[in-house]
């Protein structure tokens, strides 16, 4: 006997696949770090302050801040304010560099019951030693042009002053202790991941080191600097 042919089911139609997540802009998924929350912060407090939002908005957009993981949830929060629109560098080109060289010698910097100044247009090393001793040092980054992205100085005060100045876009980063002294580094993180950085290493006895920003100051069109400066 024929076997009794089974009504077939009709098949489903495959469900389509979930997209995938667009891809996050570059510097969108660095972690957010404590100075780039107070850089939205210094935003957010100025704004109220000028009237451009009120009580309740300024506390709504401060608690997101601190809620914030990532540079790219940061971004959102101060969209819609002047300080906040300014269009961000593309790391690509804002920033050459040359090789990194790891086995060059160190620029020593002196000062012995005197002072010592570097500032203006110089090429900085990757490695800087600055020693005084009832002295003064003043090293200033701000119109200096950056060979490499990391750079690392290190300074000893002892009953002396070493004073450190840099661009406000640019990495800055203090390990150090003060005895008797002042060991004080302001630590920043550049908003673009690839900006060079300057790590402050050292102590003082009953001296002071001191490294900030200084107002105002910014590491701009780098490329074009360092090529006429190698004249490239």
């Amino acid at each position: 006997m024929d076997l009794e042919k089974q009504p077939q089911k009709p098949v489903a139609p495959a469900e389509p696949a979930p997209a995938a997540p667009a891809p996050a802009a570059a510097g969108d998924s660095l972690r957010a770090s404590d100075a780039d929350r107070d850089r939205i912060a210094d935003i957010l407090r100025d704004a109220l302050a000028e009237g451009r939002l009120d009580a309740e908005e300024h506390s709504e957009r401060i608690d997101a801040v601190y809620r914030a993981k990532t540079v790219g949830e940061l971004e959102p929060i101060v969209r819609d304010l002047p300080a906040g629109a300014r269009p961000r560098q593309d790391p690509e080109s804002a920033y050459a560099y040359g090789p990194d060289d790891t086995s060059g010698p160190a620029d020593n910097l002196v000062a012995v019951f005197s002072s010592t100044t570097r500032k203006g247009r110089w090429r900085v090393g990757r490695r800087t030693n600055a020693f005084s001793l009832f002295g003064n040092i003043e090293i200033d980054l701000t119109e200096a042009l950056f060979a490499q992205r990391l750079t690392t100085i290190n300074a000893t005060s002892i009953f002396g002053n070493v004073e450190v100045r840099v661009p406000e876009n640019i990495s800055l980063r203090g390990n150090g202790t003060g005895f008797f002294g002042n060991f004080e580094v302001v630590n920043m993180e550049a908003a673009d991941p690839q900006a060079p950085v300057v790590v402050i290493n050292g102590y003082s006895i009953f001296g002071n080191v001191e490294a900030k920003p200084k107002r105002g100051k910014w590491v701009t069109n780098l490329q074009n600097q360092l090529r006429k400066h190698l004249g490239h």
